[in-house]
């Protein structure tokens, strides 16, 4: 008998207890939410923007110095290793010591990557703003920020999409103040003259919109005469955003100056040359360009040919 009672305290019961294996929390909580769609949420919005704006100005007091080379990082990281003018390099033997190609600045790994991780934040700020439909206040003040920021990293696939959407749909349903619709719009027809090379979508543009600005016109007719000296003064007239979208057509400005300079004239003095190609004669070399420089700062073009 005794052994039977023990026998039946021992067998597990088939009775689930009170709580048995469901937990009150089991089945009050909620599904993981989906990171991606949290920014769907205007208040979500603004504190990520938020975050955005600070951690952007501080990379930017960290490295005021040196801001403009911090920026233009971003393009030559990912810049292929041949020379601007496609020219043949001199060798290291054969160029003078005081042209040979200088390094470039050379910045720690975190501020660039802070940089591309702000430029990547506000694409998908910009992604969440058009799901959610948002185009109130907060969305142009983000789009007006990643625009700016996008422009001075030369980052063209952010902020060309970036003016687009803020043009046609965020103007369209509340019109921008007359002095942001003129900077958006100066930005986008420098764009497609100066990097897309379509001075006729640049024009029709600055119709549509009924743009006037005298330097961004004189930039239109530069590029359309070949006139770099009107290009290069015009590049120092406008602002930074403006000026930055113009060095996209720089490369085509300055090697149409060289070949100019190279079929008109046997030689030529150091610094005209320099003004008529708005660059140091130590980086022309590094592009390439084979001509000689004398000791008295003038440039042999090409020599005559012997009778």
């Amino acid at each position: 008998m005794m052994t039977s009672r023990t026998n039946d305290q021992l067998r597990p019961t088939s009775r689930r207890g009170a709580s048995g294996a469901w937990r009150r929390g089991d089945r009050l909580k909620p599904a993981p939410a989906d990171t991606l769609e949290l920014l769907n949420d205007f208040r979500t919005q603004e504190f990520y923007f938020s975050k955005l704006i600070e951690r952007y100005m501080r990379l930017c007091a960290i490295n005021q110095k040196q801001l403009s080379t911090l920026f233009a990082s971003i393009t030559l990281n990912d810049a292929p290793s041949t020379n601007a003018l496609g020219l043949p390099l001199p060798t290291a033997a054969s160029a003078p010591p005081d042209t040979l190609p200088t390094s470039p600045p050379n910045f720690n790994s975190p501020p660039i990557n802070d940089l591309a991780t702000v430029l990547s934040a506000f694409r998908k700020l910009r992604e969440a703003i058009i799901a959610s439909g948002r185009k109130d206040a907060f969305a142009r003040r983000a789009y007006f920020f990643g625009i700016h920021a996008a422009i001075l990293c030369k980052d063209w696939a952010s902020y060309l999409p970036a003016l687009t959407y803020l043009l046609t749909v965020l103007h369209a349903a509340t019109p921008l103040s007359p002095p942001d619709l003129k900077e958006y719009v100066g930005l986008l027809v420098l764009d497609q003259a100066c990097r897309q090379g379509d001075i006729a979508l640049a024009h029709e543009t600055r119709l549509r919109y009924a743009y006037k600005d005298r330097r961004v016109e004189l930039v239109l007719k530069a590029l359309v005469a070949d006139n770099w000296v009107v290009f290069w003064k015009m590049k120092k007239a406008v602002d930074g955003y403006q000026r930055s979208v113009m060095e996209f057509a720089e490369q085509g400005v300055r090697l149409h100056a060289l070949k100019c300079l190279g079929r008109g004239y046997l030689s030529a003095d150091k610094r005209f040359v320099e003004r008529s190609v708005e660059r140091a004669w130590a980086e022309l070399v590094k592009d390439g360009v084979g001509w000689e420089l004398t000791e008295e700062d003038t440039v042999v073009i090409k020599k005559p040919k012997g009778k």
